[in-house]
């Protein structure tokens, strides 16, 4: 962990990008242990600030992110994790980006199609 500069929450951004198309997929929190977690099992691992708690990336959708790499920015403030995507996407919407939206005129238009139906995969108990 040295060189790595978390914030004053103690967390630092992760940039998730696929690591064979080169496209970001989403941008998380780490804190320590959840850098530690992903080191040390090769699979992504996150600070989920609204449930304030550890979360591996596919715990719930089975869409898992293998590590491939690992970088950190010249600042030490920032991380990039090249992923190998497992399923159909990355966005809890069921997109495979989160950033399935792009700028047009004064709003948002969404350009990319659906990879999964979210409210399948994402079955909250006692539905």
């Amino acid at each position: 962990m040295k060189g790595v500069k978390f914030g004053a929450d103690g967390l630092i951004p992760a940039i998730v990008q696929d690591g064979l198309r080169g496209r970001v997929l989403m941008v998380a929190y780490m804190n320590r242990r959840a850098l530690a977690l992903t080191i040390r099992t090769g699979k992504a691992h996150f600070y989920s600030r609204s449930r304030r708690r550890i979360w591996m990336k596919g715990e719930e959708s089975g869409h898992v992110q293998v590590v491939r790499e690992m970088r950190i920015d010249c600042d030490g403030d920032a991380v990039l994790l090249a992923v190998t995507q497992r399923g159909p996407g990355a966005c809890h919407t069921g997109h495979r980006s989160c950033f399935f939206r792009r700028a047009r005129g004064v709003g948002w238009k969404v350009v990319d199609r659906l990879a999964f139906d979210p409210d399948r995969v994402y079955r909250r108990k006692g539905k």
